[in-house]
C-alpha cells in the first residue's frame, strides 16, 4: 500500500477541523476535493487512510468527494492548448514536446460540509 497519501490525508484532516473551528464548529460530514491526473494522489487510498485518521475526530464518518481533474497542457511552440491522452504529451496541433501543464496537478480541499445544529452549511 502506498504511504505518501497517508500525510496527505492527516494535513487534509488537520485543514478540515481547522476550517470547521473557524466556522464554529460541528461535526464535518463531507468534504469535497479536487484530483489533479498529474496529482500522483490516488483516491482509495486516501480513503483508506481517512477512514483511519478520522476515527475520534469531528471529521469521523465524514464522506470524501472526489472530482479529477484532466491535464491540460500548453505548447510552447505554436501556443495551442491540448487535453494529452495516455502518457504521450506531444503537442497535438504540431507534434513539438515543448509543453508545459496548464492544469492537473492540483490536489486540494474546495469546501467542507458542516453539521451544526441540525442544520448543514458549506465552508470553503
Amino acid at each position: 500500500m502506498p504511504m505518501h497519501e497517508l500525510p496527505i490525508t492527516r494535513s487534509l484532516l488537520d485543514l478540515a477541523i481547522r476550517h470547521a473551528e473557524a466556522a464554529g464548529g460541528g461535526r464535518i460530514t463531507d468534504l469535497h476535493l479536487e484530483v489533479g491526473r498529474l496529482s500522483g494522489v490516488i483516491n482509495r487510498f486516501v480513503q483508506f487512510y481517512w477512514d483511519i485518521v478520522t476515527e475520534g475526530t469531528p471529521a469521523e464518518g465524514a464522506l470524501l468527494h472526489f472530482k479529477h481533474i484532466e491535464l491540460e497542457m500548453e505548447c510552447l511552440g505554436c501556443g495551442a492548448v491540448f487535453n494529452p491522452e495516455g502518457d504521450d504529451y506531444a503537442c497535438t496541433a504540431c507534434s513539438s514536446t515543448e509543453v508545459q501543464v496548464v492544469d492537473g496537478e492540483q490536489f486540494h480541499l474546495v469546501s467542507i460540509d458542516l453539521e451544526q445544529d441540525d442544520s448543514t452549511m458549506s465552508e470553503g
